[in-house]
């Protein structure tokens, strides 16, 4: 049911670099054709998805450090193929590492107890980044399909595919769009800049994201979701340039107070790290303790908040 707007600055269509916005997109039943039309421009065009079902993004793993590994958008295809897709806006330590690691759980539960003969059907991480990753910044393309490969440069193994699209390179106007695949990363990145959908992306599928990217359609409890989700975003990209301009400035030290300087840039660059960490776990509390009091369901909770599912009934009974 949708209200009046409560927030009457606000943009007409949500940021899609949300945790909330992404999620209201690609993490629903109601608009899994959305996220399937977003996963075949993302794929090799032999590996066409017809349909998706989704799995529980919370892994089950069997140590707690396993547990801790929850994924934005978690699904598999009729054929069994699985795919990971992430949201990832800010820079991160060993981010390629982290995309390894949780590659291994959808490959780990393909096991089957008994006789098995270890056949495993493909898996897909694929990584929306709204950062440049340092060894490609004088490259000019902007998607990567990374496989495992032996000297030669021959695939070894083709069930594992690791893609990533960075945003930032992608830098043209809605007039010069060319594919589908270009008004994706458009509308990825400037959706909620529109105020009426442009004669260029007037088609079925952006039709349905139109409609249910529109925040005067939210509920009054998915509109406050929504904007603290907003508010975390923008705060981390206010953390980001600060950082950047800080690192320029400190970059300009020369002499003996470089060994020095680099030992405060490390405790620096950790005290951020663990602030926004902090930062967004009570984030995530507040949204949760919100839609608790607007009578919400444990798996609705979980796919805005990305908390687990016992973090939840601990606030509930908290």
């Amino acid at each position: 049911m949708s209200v009046q707007n409560r927030y009457p600055n606000q943009d007409r269509y949500i940021n899609l670099l949300t945790d909330f916005g992404f999620k209201r997109l690609f993490g629903t039943e109601p608009n899994k054709e959305l996220l399937i039309d977003f996963l075949n421009v993302m794929l090799p065009p032999q590996h066409t998805v017809q349909d998706v079902s989704y799995k529980n993004n919370e892994n089950l793993g069997n140590t707690p450090l396993d547990r801790k590994a929850i994924f934005d958008i978690y699904c598999q295809s009729t054929t069994g193929e699985r795919f990971i897709v992430e949201l990832q806006k800010a820079k991160q330590n060993y981010f390629k590492d982290r995309s390894v690691y949780y590659a291994t759980f959808p490959i780990q539960e393909q096991a089957l107890k008994g006789e098995w003969n270890y056949k495993l059907s493909s898996v897909y991480t694929i990584g929306i980044l709204d950062f440049i990753f340092d060894d490609h910044k004088e490259e000019e393309t902007l998607l990567h399909t990374v496989e495992l490969k032996n000297q030669k440069g021959k695939v070894f193994y083709d069930k594992l595919k690791f893609i990533y699209v960075e945003l930032p390179k992608f830098t043209k106007t809605v007039d010069q769009l060319e594919s589908h695949f270009e008004k994706w990363l458009f509308l990825l990145k400037h959706l909620s800049e529109l105020e009426a959908p442009p004669s260029a992306l007037q088609e079925v599928v952006f039709e349905r994201l139109f409609e249910v990217s529109e925040i005067a359609n939210f509920s009054a409890v998915e509109q406050e979701a929504y904007e603290n989700s907003l508010k975390y975003y923008r705060d981390l990209q206010n953390v980001v340039a600060t950082s950047r301009e800080e690192g320029i400035e400190e970059g300009r030290q020369e002499g003996f107070e470089q060994g020095r300087q680099e030992g405060r840039e490390e405790s620096r660059q950790e005290g951020r790290e663990e602030g926004r960490q902090e930062g967004r776990e009570q984030t995530k509390i507040e949204i949760a303790l919100s839609c608790i009091q607007q009578g919400l369901d444990t798996e609705t909770i979980m796919a805005i908040t990305q908390l687990s599912r016992e973090d939840i009934e601990a606030l509930r009974v908290g």
